[in-house]
């Protein structure tokens, strides 16, 4: 009966070395790491620099850019040339042309020079010129509807506008795409931390399911203390199991951001990994919530967005309400002698009198709708247009403002809860140690040991969780405020 007990304590102890030594070499724990830290700041200026939606933000301001080039283009001086010839028969009945340049300027007026000639048989009298053809100087003014604003003028505002409306959406992509990569960055590094917590719980169990053994051998510990203690690692076994396949995902996640500087996906060395839960801050400087909605107010890129929509809105009411004036035009041309102006009296003369009123063509244009129903609508039209507008940013204020807010308070929570969870942690060790001396005096027991442990472990998972949703908030701060993310 002896003999049998013995054989099966060999037995037994043979199976729990050979099941720990098969988890051991499964689940051994990574080597000391010696890979260089892959802070928050590199990873954001990786993305900021490289992700093809921050490149695709830039390119923003090179359409408004392209906008406002366009948009200065209407009054761009221009370059015209008319010719017209009639024959008939083998007879040349006229032939007409006019070559010239308009010069358009802001004040809505147009300055014209231009050369004309005529001939034939069949002219219009009207359309006779002197021999060497006729030099024309002229001016076109606009005196009531498009004197203050025009179509040319208000696409040139709106286009100047333009820039900071893609400047704005520029910072807002910006950020909306750090905010997100920073929040993988750090589900990242949380699943890192919890893997490394495991796996040193994983060996500590491994450890003491060996001081367990030797001390059934030796006869001081019952049997199913090593079988506890071999459960407790297969626990530990699954739970590392699930942790590093977070991790493993974690980092296909953080690969999303990650792009070389030809624009392909690049994966993460593994020269790089995450900053450890001992390496973070337990705490991070936050300016006074007054400070940060007064930012919020003045550089918020959504605000400014809504802003800048109202302020091209408003050149469009401007417009618009310029088209209720009558349309009255004046132009007037001074008409020369081939290319001289003033010298067609006898005596040669060829004062101003002579020079502005002898010889030219004046011409008014005037026009006004009886009814202004299209101008009128077209009015209505962009009113409402501003009103929706402004009801828009009213309701986006009041979101981020919210928004900041409850950032602000997630912030000051997590600081609090870190530092709660910082003295727990160190309570829970505190226990698990009195446990483990009582244990040694045979006064404890394998579960309460492994109850202590547990608890121990629930409090590192959950500080270390602590530790990186703190910067994760921390940022939603800044993206809350409108403030630069980097």
């Amino acid at each position: 009966m002896k003999r049998s007990y013995l054989h099966f304590r060999r037995f037994l102890l043979f199976s729990i070395f050979y099941m720990a030594g098969a988890v051991h070499v499964a689940f051994a724990q990574i080597p000391a790491d010696t890979a260089f830290v892959f802070t928050q700041t590199d990873y954001l200026s990786w993305v900021k620099d490289r992700h093809p939606a921050a490149r695709q933000a830039l390119l923003l301001l090179q359409q408004a850019e392209n906008a406002e080039l366009a948009a200065r283009g209407g009054f761009d001086p221009k370059l015209y040339s008319d010719i017209q010839q009639k024959s008939f028969d083998g007879k040349t009945y006229y032939t007409i042309s006019e070559s010239g340049v308009k010069i358009p300027t802001w004040y809505g007026l147009e300055l014209k020079g231009a050369y004309l000639s005529a001939g034939g048989i069949n002219l219009n009298p009207e359309g006779k010129l002197p021999d060497a053809g006729q030099a024309v100087l002229g001016i076109n003014a606009t005196l009531l509807r498009g004197l203050l604003i025009d179509e040319r003028r208000a696409a040139l505002q709106q286009a100047k506008l333009m820039a900071a409306m893609n400047d704005a959406q520029r910072r807002q992509i910006l950020n909306d795409l750090l905010l997100d990569a920073a929040t993988t960055y750090w589900n990242w590094v949380a699943a890192y931390n919890e893997m490394r917590i495991l796996e040193q719980a994983l060996q500590i169990a491994q450890n003491r399911q060996r001081g367990i053994v030797e001390s059934f051998l030796q006869g001081d510990k019952p049997a199913v203390d090593s079988l506890e203690a071999f459960i407790q690692i297969q626990t530990r076994q699954y739970e590392l199991s699930d942790a590093r396949l977070a991790y493993r995902n974690a980092t296909l996640q953080l690969s999303n951001f990650t792009w070389d500087d030809s624009g392909n996906p690049l994966a993460l060395s593994n020269n790089w990994r995450p900053p450890t839960a001992a390496e973070l801050p337990s705490g991070m400087p936050l300016p006074p919530l007054d400070e940060l909605q007064t930012q919020l107010a003045q550089r918020h890129p959504a605000l400014r967005l809504y802003e800048t929509k109202i302020a091209q809105l408003d050149i469009s009411r401007r417009l618009a309400a310029e088209q209720l004036k009558p349309q009255l035009d004046v132009s007037y041309n001074l008409l020369g002698d081939g290319a001289r102006f003033g010298a067609y009296r006898k005596d040669d003369s060829s004062d101003l009198q002579n020079l502005l009123f002898q010889n030219y063509k004046w011409q008014v244009t005037f026009g006004f709708p009886l009814l202004l129903r299209k101008e009128r609508g077209k009015l209505e039209e962009v009113k409402v247009k501003i009103a929706d507008a402004g009801l828009g940013l009213q309701q986006k204020q009041l979101e981020l403002r919210n928004k900041l807010e409850s950032y602000f308070n997630d912030v000051q929570n997590a600081q609090q809860q870190i530092a709660l969870y910082n003295e727990m942690t160190a309570n829970y060790q505190r226990l698990l140690d009195a446990e483990l001396r009582k244990f040694d005096l045979g006064e404890s027991s394998i579960f309460l040991i492994n109850t202590r442990e547990q608890k121990l472990i629930e409090a590192q998972l959950k500080l270390a969780k602590l530790k990186t949703t703190l910067p994760k908030l921390r940022l939603g701060v800044d993206w809350a405020a409108g403030g630069d993310m980097l």
